[in-house]
């Protein structure tokens, strides 16, 4: 692709649109500017326009997303059929152990969910199709980081900012790609209250009839309840059974 074929105004639209996030709803000028590391000029009329278009509020200092936003992320929900495949397998395997259970792809550094069967819940945020995780310390996103190539899976992790959510999570490159081979090797992740204090959770890949990883499938437990190293034993057979029973409905 020619860079004379792009867009350079629609691109910085859109960077300033993932400068928005749940711990920075509100943004001045200065603020987006800082975090996309656009001039003010540029930023503000970015800005500006997306509030012309109904997807940002301003109120004369600050300026926060609209629920317009949410057709950008619909598009993407409505055209991939991915999440209808799913569902009704999830429900199944939600009912069947008693637990969450949910599908996300990878995106840059981060996890999307594209479906989800809550059975009870079991962290303090509200996952739903459309949330996002940092794919580092989510069991499913270690599973998709693991298919990659080694020195793909590591640029990702260094895009991330490697936050220490609890005093179990793992922040070093170093011990991240280590456990990468484990997970590599084994065929699943598991994650033992590194994303919040109480919660445990184990994951699969999701593979289409090449083998090719398209998505991972994971459940979710209270560590209270089951203990990390127990996790295996209780889902890895149900989680595995229904990712063969998806894999040839992946394209």
């Amino acid at each position: 692709m020619r860079e004379t074929d792009l867009l350079g105004g629609f691109a910085k639209g859109l960077r300033v649109l993932e400068a928005f996030a749940d711990a920075r709803p509100k943004l001045s000028i200065a603020d987006v500017a800082r975090l996309t590391g656009l001039d003010r000029a540029t930023t503000r009329r970015c800005l500006l326009t997306l509030a012309h278009l109904g997807y940002a509020d301003y109120d004369g200092k600050f300026f926060s997303l609209t629920p317009r936003v949410l057709r950008l992320g619909h598009a993407y929900l409505s055209a991939t059929p991915l999440p209808r495949i799913v569902q009704p397998h999830l429900d199944r395997l939600s009912q069947d152990v008693a637990q969450s259970a949910s599908v996300s792809v990878l995106d840059g550094s981060e996890i999307v969910y594209v479906a989800r069967a809550s059975y009870q819940r079991v962290m303090s945020i509200n996952l739903m199709p459309g949330s996002r995780l940092p794919a580092y310390c989510a069991s499913m996103g270690r599973v998709m980081l693991a298919a990659l190539p080694p020195e793909e899976a590591l640029v990702r992790i260094r895009q991330s900012e490697l936050c220490a959510f609890t005093p179990s999570t793992l922040t070093e490159p170093e011990d991240l790609m280590d456990e990468l081979v484990r997970v590599r090797e084994q065929g699943y992740a598991i994650i033992d209250q590194e994303l919040e204090l109480g919660l445990c959770s184990i994951a699969v890949p999701l593979k289409d009839e090449r083998g090719q990883v398209l998505a991972a499938l994971n459940i979710g437990a209270s560590a209270a309840q089951i203990p990390a190293g127990e996790l295996a034993g209780h889902f890895l057979a149900p989680l595995r059974k229904t990712a063969d029973v998806l894999g040839p409905m992946l394209r």
